[in-house]
């Protein structure tokens, strides 16, 4: 197989006969399935064109990307929604006409504004911010005059967006130029195009934008493979044509997870995996790990990625063909293991096939096998995952097992779009979890289960400590989610001042550890009747009554108010089904329907709060 990341080479190769497989595609999930192969560009235009033919797009998520450059993405733009799928995303793409970004972004009736995107991509190379070529007469204050400029043109696209469709905007960075004017001297001569490139690279990563870093991505590749010059001056296609295929794949994992798709768990298989040999054959001391041996020191380097992942809040889990006591003794006896079973929140090791151990991870984790990512040597098991369980993740690994790791952090499986604390423990939150489900495998009855908890819940409206984690969630969140309504981080800034909405973020401590934040709540609040705009829950504090104390805190404060009554609203969103009754099994009566969402109502004078297995701490008005 090509190791070349421009090939895609995590992904398995196309069918031989692609026409064949894209005619029996019937489905969205069945193009999804297809898409997840290495395929070019002509291939992936089919994709799309497949997949605009379709009146259904279940079970894929919907999203609308809206496109600003200053160069033709005509070739891009198909390629991009077959790709998608790949994402498990529909996506509808539309750009303004050339080089019109920012008349499109400021006048309230463009096209740009009346697509109503979910985001909106600006993807300029340095010519559409003036600060290509060298400029070797500039001195410093002017190169950061002319940076200044650049960025002033984001703000004002930002601000034009911000008035009309207030959808959040992607920036990319800007790819160095490949040739060097000064060579190595480049670097201290502040007008070189290399050294505007990183300054204004450095800026665009302050602004607090989303980036799409396109500078990482080409220096990847190679400078050299990115640009294309010819194709610039007789087509202007801002890159390489054979590289659409890369760039789509790594714009629709970044699309993907502000939809909450990235995935959240790495489940390693052991044997020529995490170590070579078989260690039920070659025992403790003859398997390969370890420094002063290429093969060992290559399988450590996967271990090392591993923890690295975890270290960012990646849960790791092991799904392998052996026996539990002796899969397990490297992991305690073994002086050179990196990993060690505290690292592991599963541990699934029998005989059992590995399609069933996954479904089993899953659910003890409370996570969806889409959720997963399998990293396997044995091509047989790959292919068997890929069919059974076609959500789950599988990267095509080569014969050396040195380059393990780098095709696993090239599949971008793992895509983050922000990275806070809460981030840095979830690898433990969700390993808690686990305990926890073995502990109410054990439990007499529930409510003695949610007390030997020792739960405590502390609530607090929005504030600014808070809010890149609140917006995650409510970008993030599908299945505990009412309406799936989507803010971006300045709205949910905006919604703190507002003395109109109610606000409410929740997190849960028990005795296992930090759940850190479980839930957010947005209420729109009227003299007589307060209206859910927004509720979401994290499903991994299910069946623990955390509802039923946050109604209990949203009805208290509505009373105090001088409220009548709640009103909630349920959108099926195609992937929230599970809190179709949510209102229901609170109390609330049936009181029709608005447009696409169902209403329920609560009258508050007959309500009273029930007992619960948990303390409350409230900084709530």
């Amino acid at each position: 197989m090509s190791l070349s990341l421009a090939d895609l080479p995590w992904l398995p190769p196309a069918p031989d006969d692609f026409r064949g497989a894209l005619a029996a595609a019937a489905s969205a999930a069945g193009l999804a399935r297809l898409a997840n192969h290495r395929l070019g560009e002509p291939q992936l235009v089919r994709l799309a064109k497949a997949l605009g033919r379709l009146s259904d797009t279940a079970p894929l998520t919907p999203f609308r990307l809206a496109v600003l450059s200053n160069a033709t993405t005509e070739l891009l733009l198909p390629a991009l929604v077959g790709t998608a799928l790949r994402h498990g995303l529909a996506l509808e793409v539309s750009a303004a006409p050339f080089d019109q970004a920012v008349q499109q972004a400021l006048d309230p009736a463009s096209a740009l504004h009346g697509v109503r995107p979910d985001a909106v991509l600006l993807a300029f190379d340095a010519r559409g911010y003036g600060i290509d070529g060298h400029h070797p007469a500039l001195t410093g204050a002017e190169a950061a005059a002319k940076i200044d400029g650049a960025l002033a043109k984001v703000a004002t696209i930002r601000a034009g967006l911000a008035r009309g469709c207030a959808a959040p905007l992607l920036v990319q960075t800007l790819a160095p130029p490949p040739k060097r004017l000064f060579g190595g001297l480049d670097r201290r001569i502040p007008g070189s195009a290399s050294r505007l490139a990183a300054a204004f690279n450095d800026r665009l990563a302050e602004a607090g934008d989303l980036l799409f870093d396109v500078a990482a991505l080409a220096e990847t590749v190679g400078l050299e493979s990115w640009h294309d010059p010819s194709r610039w001056h007789h087509a202007k296609l801002a890159f390489a044509p054979r590289l659409v295929p890369l760039y789509a794949d790594h714009l629709a994992r970044l699309l993907a997870a502000l939809r909450g798709k990235a995935r959240k768990c790495l489940v390693l298989d052991l044997d020529n995996t995490c170590w070579a040999g078989v260690i039920g054959d070659d025992g403790l001391e003859g398997i390969g790990i370890g420094q002063g041996d290429a093969l060992g020191e290559a399988h450590l380097a996967v271990q090392r990625a591993a923890l690295d992942l975890r270290t960012r809040g990646v849960v790791l889990a092991v799904c392998s063909k052996n026996d539990d006591a002796i899969a397990r003794r490297p992991f305690r006896d073994h002086p050179d293991m990196l990993l060690r079973e505290d690292h592991i929140a599963v541990f699934q090791a029998n005989w059992i096939d590995k399609p069933t151990n996954l479904k089993a991870i899953a659910k003890q984790l409370n996570i969806g096998t889409d959720a997963l990512v399998f990293l396997d040597d044995n091509p047989v098991e790959r292919a068997l995952v890929r069919r059974e369980m076609p959500e789950v993740a599988v990267p095509e690994l080569p014969e050396d097992a040195a380059y393990y790791p780098r095709m696993l952090l090239a599949a971008g499986y793992f895509e983050a779009v922000a990275f806070s604390a809460e981030d840095r423990g979830r690898a433990e939150q969700y390993q808690a979890n686990a305990r926890r489900a073995e502990l109410e495998s054990s439990a007499t009855d529930l409510d003695s289960y949610l007390r030997s908890l020792e739960m405590v819940l502390t609530l607090a409206p929005f504030d600014a400590l808070g809010r890149a984690r609140i917006a995650q969630l409510i970008n993030k969140s599908n299945q505990f989610n009412l309406t799936t309504r989507r803010y971006t981080e300045a709205e949910v800034a905006r919604l703190e001042d507002d003395a109109a909405v109610f606000t409410l973020q929740a997190r849960l401590l028990d005795g296992f550890g930090d759940n850190g934040m479980i839930s957010v709540v947005i209420v729109r609040a009227s003299a007589a009747v307060w209206e859910f705009d927004t509720w979401l829950m994290s499903c991994r504090v299910l069946g623990r009554r955390v509802e039923e104390a946050v109604l209990a805190a949203v009805a208290g404060a509505a009373r105090t108010a001088g409220a009548k009554a709640l009103v909630g609203r349920y959108i099926a969103s195609g992937r929230n089904g599970m809190v179709e009754d949510h209102y229901r099994k609170l109390g609330f009566a049936p009181a029709g329907t608005e447009g696409e969402a169902t209403l329920w109502r609560l009258d508050l004078a007959g309500w009273t709060p029930p007992a619960l297995p948990l303390a409350i701490e409230s900084t709530l008005p």
